[in-house]
């Protein structure tokens, strides 16, 4: 029972982890500055190394809070990116 336990916190962590992942290219393209972007090196080692983590289900939750709270975070500066991109799009 606890192996299950254990996987399943491994599992949630991942997707979160792949989830700000998957937002690179996107973020690359906001000019959020390089200290941000030099993060996602550091995202890709944790993820390497999560599967031999011990995490507590207190740690996992907090890891899926954070998360939650950067996508939040980055709604707007995301909708005023396709704002500008749909607006170039349009013929004069």
């Amino acid at each position: 029972m606890q192996e299950t336990k254990t996987v399943n916190r491994v599992i949630r962590i991942t997707n979160c982890l792949k989830t700000i992942l998957e937002l690179e290219p996107e973020l690359r393209k906001l000019d959020l500055g390089a200290s941000l972007l030099d993060e996602f090196d550091f995202l890709k080692r944790f993820l390497e190394k999560v599967d031999h983590m011990q995490l507590s289900e207190d740690e996992v939750e907090r890891i899926e809070r954070a998360t939650a709270k950067f996508l939040e975070e980055l709604r707007l500066p995301f909708s005023q990116f396709m704002e500008k991109r749909s607006g170039s799009d349009r013929l004069q």
